[in-house]
């Protein structure tokens, strides 16, 4: 049996376009009633759902979305595409806010996510088989949907590929290697780390750039189109910066400044903050790329890219810090063609 392309066609009709939801299953319940979807999944005027990835980790329920995606997806009331987080449960990859997955949950043993619902261990396998099934970008004449970045030199290799996305990305991931070890890379970035052991995860500490550390993480990054797809494009930062528990060398770069085609192109991944003072308190270090841009603007070099991810995956630190009932990062949804936003609290704007 053939393998799936891993760009596949989007549903025709009207969309409503949802943001990444980090297992937070309540805002997602209440941004599918604003919607006008019934609790089943349909909708009385025939509109279907789209999911950006990043269905899961961080928040409180992530089993209770995935399953509620998938069966969804299943029904074919929804698509959803492949965003990191769903490629790094795919790698077995143990990320902070993932640990509700595995049964040796590494974030209970840190002392974090203590209330993030577990998955049971008969699940894991449906899920998998889910995420396995995702295409990690969809397309139609008038919109593209991928979670991070339509970079067409990564989208060109990924639709061409015969393979699925673990395997395209192994694939990758095993030349860039064997390109670190040849050119000596690999050997100068560990004389790094080595050195700075002791603080690679300590926020506290004045951590200098590391070279070649960076120089690494960008070679991996920028030679596997499956990473550039579902996570962007990073190149050596010019300075640190501490996010998700370690200092980080490289950073993110905005991609659609350079994107020219006339198609638009709705993203996730990119946390966008509802105030300055959000961003301070809850952001996880990394810079903000829409700096200057209100939510509901389109940017880019065409002013057709437009990021539906509005830091909801934050709201485990408003949790932590007291948001007195009342977030204020929110779950988000883009309807298509209306070009209208909706977020969790019904509240709704046309895009500009």
């Amino acid at each position: 049996m053939p393998t799936p392309s891993l760009i596949g066609p989007l549903f025709v009709g009207p969309l409503d376009i949802v943001g990444d939801i980090h297992g937070e299953i309540d805002a997602l319940r209440d941004l599918l009633k604003h919607l006008g979807y019934a609790e089943t999944g349909e909708h009385p005027a025939g509109r279907r759902l789209v999911f950006i990835g990043d269905l899961t980790d961080r928040g409180p329920d992530s089993p209770a979305v995935a399953a509620l995606v998938a069966d969804l997806v299943k029904r074919e009331l929804a698509q959803c595409v492949l965003g990191n987080h769903e490629l790094n449960l795919l790698r077995e990859a143990r990320k902070e806010g993932n640990g509700w997955h595995y049964e040796e949950n590494h974030d209970l043993r840190d002392g974090k996510f203590t209330t993030a619902r577990a998955l049971a261990a008969e699940h894991r396998p449906a899920l998998r088989g889910f995420l396995e099934s995702l295409p990690l970008a969809l397309e139609r004449a008038d919109l593209r949907l991928v979670h991070a970045a339509w970079d067409p030199p990564s989208i060109a290799a990924v639709r061409s590929a015969p393979l699925t996305a673990l395997e395209l990305y192994a694939v990758h991931d095993r030349a860039g290697i064997e390109r670190a070890q040849s050119t000596g890379l690999a050997e100068r970035a560990e004389v790094e780390r080595d050195a700075y052991a002791t603080h690679l995860k300590d926020p506290h500490f004045a951590m200098p750039l590391l070279p070649n550390e960076g120089a690494l993480e960008e070679l991996h990054q920028l030679s596997n189109p499956v990473r550039i797809i579902t996570s962007g494009i990073e190149r050596v930062a010019q300075k640190p910066f501490f996010a998700s528990g370690k200092w980080r060398m490289v950073e993110r770069i905005p991609w659609w400044d350079e994107y020219r085609e006339s198609t638009p192109v709705i993203i996730g991944h990119y946390w966008r903050w509802p105030t300055p003072a959000a961003r301070d308190a809850h952001s996880r270090g990394e810079p903000d790329m829409f700096e200057g841009h209100a939510w509901h603007h389109w940017f880019g070099a065409g002013h057709n890219v437009f990021c539906v991810d509005f830091a909801v995956g934050a709201r485990y630190r408003e949790r932590v810090t007291g948001h007195r009932g009342q977030f204020e990062c929110r779950l988000a949804a883009v309807r298509w063609p209306e070009r209208e936003l909706v977020l969790d609290d019904g509240r709704g704007m046309a895009l500009e």
